[in-house]
């Protein structure tokens, strides 16, 4: 399952990379209004296309909505599994639907700066069962439902769903997703961090994801 939205720079070689795969059944891409294409792109790799309004989570929502199988992968576009999550996929789902897997993150940047915000994310799951959308998230439809799905929010989706799977239904997948430091690299480490700190703060404190997502980009 992967929301796009303009994405047309990095979405070619994420489907690629999950074409690859003989553990990915049905790949669904839900686009939120592209204007570059995107949805072309990814019909043309012969990729399912939903089209739909904007909002990550209101999209992934629907995505699973309209996902043929019972175990469900989210990606980011900007997001590739690194050689050798296969088999850790398949090693997840044999072991039974009670718990959601997540990615170890790993960013397109050789600075240092982007091995210590690796390290910061590391510390950040091990210790408040907390990753985020760009790592993935990996779980049975049944748990899925359980715990409410994605909310239809902006921003903050995947705050919302790993809180209530909560610490027991978290499981590191043993895999390692690449993401884009394009954010990072645009407003420097320290900036972004800590605006994404301020937003994740904001929601804790109640403020609308709506709202949030204006602070956020």
């Amino acid at each position: 399952m992967i929301p796009v939205l303009n994405a047309a720079a990095e979405l070619p070689r994420t489907l690629a990379v999950l074409s690859e795969c003989g553990a990915i059944g049905d790949i669904v891409v839900v686009d939120g209004g592209s204007s570059d294409g995107s949805s072309t792109i990814a019909r043309t790799a012969g990729t399912r296309v939903i089209e739909t309004s904007p909002g990550r989570g209101a999209q992934l929502a629907v995505g699973a909505a309209a996902a043929a199988e019972d175990w469900l992968l989210f990606i980011h576009a900007d997001c590739r599994p690194r050689p050798g999550w296969e088999s850790a996929v398949r090693a997840f789902v044999a072991a039974g639907p009670a718990a959601a897997g997540y990615f170890d993150l790993a960013l397109d940047d050789a600075s240092p700066a982007a091995r210590r915000l690796e390290r910061l994310v590391r510390w950040r799951c091990r210790k408040l069962a907390l990753p985020y959308g760009d790592q993935g998230l990996l779980i049975h439809r049944t748990l899925y439902d359980a715990v409410g799905g994605y909310p239809p929010v902006p921003l903050m989706e995947d705050v919302a769903i790993v809180r209530r799977l909560g610490r027991a239904r978290l499981r590191p997948l043993g895999a390692t997703m690449l993401a884009s430091a394009r954010r990072y690299r645009r407003d420097g480490y320290l900036r972004r961090s800590l605006r994404n700190l301020l937003c994740l703060a904001l929601y804790f404190a109640g403020m609308s994801p709506a709202r949030i997502a204006k602070i956020y980009e």
